[in-house]
């Protein structure tokens, strides 16, 4: 039987199904005595404190093996229990209705997770899951339920579920845990992002999957097409054991390029780097003969929290990334927070179209404390290694100009207290939004370098909303509009003599890589699975020939025209990286 999901962790592994216990409360209105209502209240504040003194064990268990990551969203987890308006709000419902503490809870959590769900931005959106299983520990403490540990695990497993909490894939070893599947999830949330870090194949979404399989049943887990089979025949078994031969092979021969430049046969040098989020994917970067992070999120530190994270925790943070990086360079992305993204700790009130409202360079311009904070400890950190700092949704040079000026402004302050610093830290912009994308030659007279953020710029200048799935057809990294974009920003930086690199989606797809290197891309920065693919795509092919191909492109009127023409080049030039799964 085939079920079909979204691959989040590339691999391919057959093994046998480990299914961990659904949590299911069937929670009702129950009432309380008059005389009870304090107990009931007691009753809570002890699963509270049960529920924090469990993730503090498991926090002291994986602290000595595990990264920074892993114990910070730990941490969130245990901000967000003892969170005030959650507690408050669930001790007043208890003493104002006379109702048990555990459907007062279920009435707070679920008006929160209304919130989340009022979010456009996907990413925002996923956080609501960390509630549910706060919600659940809390819950399994009040109704004195169990819960099953990965890290009791006895042999090789398939993990199932219907989600993994943040402390049950903190708790997975990697040597017993050889894969996972969940009926939830996304490529943004934390179970995805953990199996990134584990480097475990996983396959999210699996809708069905969890009341289909039974523990011991045979599962062979696809993570580079979604793919899960549940006790597969025997000419299915033989194919993948094929594919999984293929996937090892493929794999092994794309390492040996780890250490080999990124350059064209007719000399071209070009920067491969990658996206990352949490510091832990250093390592799959750097193993994969990435160049340092060309875009460093720092949302991340703002995330399920309800007090703003204080400069000693930005430089602890950016101070380990560039420790990690070692020679390489780390390029630090402002705040992107603000409008569609949550961020309760500042008082942001509701916007009809927040997309394009106080988000990113905006709400830092706005709140310029929050701003400076952060400079400071980016500028800290800068003595320890090589950072560059990047401002998003920069729309003209005025924006430019105003950030610079908070930015000197911090500089003086270190000065006057005395703080090392890089004096000449390069600090670049994100070409996301299409004026800035037009004016991209006044902006190359004060930015030292530009990074496209191809998926907002493909939003914006097409006029959609790319999480809308009405309108989501439209979204084309190859409409000749966003081509004829992509174009002139690199002409325009070059001129000036700056670089140009590509940080969206667009960048991380092997699909697009020659037309990027054609139109004169200086660097991509993509996912860390995509890094060595793209190299040898570079290295088979020279400039030249890469030029015209972009030209060719270039020529065509409509973006399906353009996506045959590179779509057939692409699976006929490479198809040990387009074809070899089909």
């Amino acid at each position: 039987m085939e079920f079909r999901g979204i691959a989040v962790s590339a691999g391919i592994v057959i093994g046998k199904a480990f299914r961990l216990e659904k949590e299911t409360y069937d929670i009702k209105p129950n009432w309380v005595k008059d005389a009870d209502v304090d107990k009931e209240v007691e009753r809570f504040f002890a699963a509270i404190q049960a529920s924090k003194d469990q993730l503090l064990a498991i926090r002291k268990r994986i602290e000595p093996m595990s990264d920074s990551e892993h114990l910070s969203i730990i941490d969130a987890h245990l901000m967000m229990i003892e969170d005030q308006m959650l507690v408050n709000e669930t001790v007043e419902y208890i003493q104002r209705h006379r109702l048990s503490a555990e459907w007062s809870l279920k009435r707070v959590l679920d008006k929160l997770k209304e919130h989340f769900d009022s979010l456009q931005d996907p990413y925002f959106k996923e956080r609501k899951d960390d509630l549910t299983h706060i919600g659940n520990r809390i819950f399994n403490n009040l109704l004195g339920f169990g819960h099953t540990s990965l890290a009791e695990l006895k042999e090789d497993v398939i993990v199932v579920a219907h989600d993994l909490s943040p402390a049950d894939t903190a708790q997975m070893r990697k040597e017993r845990v050889i894969a996972f599947v969940t009926e939830v999830g996304s490529k943004t949330s934390h179970t995805a992002i953990m199996a990134h870090s584990l480097e475990i194949p996983a396959v999210v979404g699996v809708a069905g999957i969890y009341d289909a399989v039974k523990t011991g049943e045979s599962l062979i887990v696809d993570g580079i097409r979604g793919v899960v089979q549940v006790s597969p025949q025997q000419d299915v078994f033989i194919t993948y054991l094929d594919k999984q031969r293929q996937f090892k092979y493929y794999e092994r021969e794309l390492q040996k390029m780890k250490d080999l430049p990124a350059v064209t046969t007719d000399n071209k040098k070009v920067t491969l780097m990658a996206n990352i989020e949490f510091i832990s994917e250093v390592k799959a970067v750097l193993e994969r003969g990435g160049e340092g992070v060309g875009l460093y999120r720092t949302e991340f530190l703002y995330m399920n929290r309800y007090y703003l994270p204080s400069e000693a925790e930005h430089f602890r943070a950016y101070k380990t990334l560039v420790e990690h990086l070692g020679e390489y360079p780390a390029v630090i992305r402002t705040l992107d927070l603000g409008g569609d993204k949550f961020i309760s700790q500042l008082d942001i009130y509701d916007e009809l179209n927040p997309v394009l409202g106080l988000r990113a360079i905006r709400l830092c311009l706005e709140h310029v404390d929050l701003f400076k904070t952060q400079l400071r400890a980016i500028l800290k950190a800068s003595n320890y290694g090589n950072i560059k700092i990047m401002y998003p949704m920069i729309s003209g040079i005025d924006e430019l100009r105003s950030a610079n000026a908070v930015l000197e402004e911090v500089k003086a302050e270190l000065r006057k207290e005395g703080e090392p610093f890089d004096e000449h830290i390069p600090v670049g912009i994100m070409i996301e939004i299409p004026s800035a994308a037009i004016t991209s030659d006044i902006l190359a007279e004060e930015a030292a370098f530009f990074s496209i953020g191809t998926n907002d710029l493909i939003q914006y200048s097409i006029a959609i909303d790319r999480i809308n799935k009405n309108v989501a057809y439209l979204y084309e990294p190859l409409h000749p509009a966003i081509l004829r974009l992509i174009s002139h920003v690199i002409t325009a930086a070059h001129a000036k003599g700056i670089t140009v690199g590509m940080c969206g989606e667009m960048a991380s797809d092997p699909k697009y890589t020659l037309l990027l290197l054609g139109m004169g891309l200086d660097q991509y920065s993509t996912n860390a699975d995509a890094l060595l693919k793209i190299k040898k795509i570079i290295r088979s092919v020279s400039f030249a020939e890469a030029h015209d191909i972009a030209q060719q492109a270039l020529s065509y009127s409509s973006a399906a025209d353009t996506e045959k023409f590179i779509t057939d080049l692409m699976e006929s030039r490479f198809p040990d990286i387009f074809c070899y799964f089909d």
